[in-house]
């Protein structure tokens, strides 16, 4: 399965190479999450792909991913975006779910933006803000690295797994803008149902800082790719197992549309620093 998707990646970046001539290596990547894609649409030289005009590519079946791959430039700096990612809970294999990042990574982006739309389970953190991801737990139960015919490493080390550099950077920058950045830990699982209190409880007590149903593969898959990564969540609602208030998937795609202009003016700050 693995040898298969992997050429299926070889020849989606192929075809994606031909028409993005101009966009070359471009150093950075940026995976959008739900209800934070309209940020790409104000790129200059912008260009979009729809998934299903490329050969290989899985497509995008959650409402609030457009799916397309995108193209742009900020203050020069060419970006490559994925405007839509994939799910384990749509019934995709780990492979699949980083499809989008492998193809960044075979047209030679070497740092990649991961954001996501998560529930704080923090209780200092507070919906409306922008978290930087310094660690995760997955907790899907997959591992893009199963099966791997990808090449070495095999076993890429996970000490680090995101860029205190990056980090470091999107904090200073946020301060130049007014804004305030969260820092903590992110717990994928898989989904689609959302968690329940006793559940909420566990999953703090394991020390996550936020949770979502995304995120977590790719960053093993770009850190196998040798990826310098940041991650951002724009938490969308909060968590609260004692006095658990009733969410729905509408209501994150809202806030995460009330976020993304903060989301929108750090992006445009960070990515030609970076």
């Amino acid at each position: 399965m693995a040898t298969n998707v992997f050429a299926r990646e070889r020849t989606a970046a192929e075809a994606l190479s031909s028409r993005l001539i101009s966009y070359q290596q471009a150093p950075v990547g940026i995976i959008l999450g739900t209800g934070l894609g309209q940020w790409v649409e104000s790129l200059h030289d912008f260009l979009a792909i729809d998934y299903k005009q490329i050969p290989g590519f899985p497509k995008a079946t959650v409402e609030s991913h457009v799916g397309r791959f995108c193209a742009g430039r900020v203050r020069n700096v060419p970006v490559l975006a994925l405007q839509g990612r994939f799910h384990l809970y749509e019934g995709y294999t780990p492979d699949e779910v980083c499809f989008g990042l492998r193809t960044l990574g075979l047209l030679g982006v070497k740092k990649i933006i991961i954001t996501n739309a998560a529930g704080a389970l923090n209780p200092l953190c507070q919906p409306g803000e922008i978290m930087v991801i310094s660690d995760q737990i997955n907790l899907t139960g997959r591992n893009p690295l199963v099966g791997l015919n990808y090449g070495e490493p095999l076993f890429p080390d996970m000490s680090q797994l995101f860029s205190p550099r990056l980090a470091a950077l999107a904090h200073s920058t946020a301060l130049q803008l007014g804004q305030r950045l969260q820092d903590g830990v992110y717990i994928g699982i898989l989904g689609p149902s959302l968690e329940t209190p006793a559940e909420t409880r566990m999953f703090r007590r394991l020390g996550a800082d936020a949770i979502g149903m995304s995120t977590v593969l790719e960053t093993i898959a770009a850190k196998q790719m040798g990826m310098e990564i940041i991650g951002l969540s724009c938490l969308t609602n909060k968590n609260l197992p004692d006095c658990m208030a009733p969410t729905s998937l509408e209501e994150i795609i809202s806030v995460g549309k009330d976020i993304s202009a903060r989301l929108s003016s750090l992006l445009d700050e960070l990515i030609p620093r970076i």
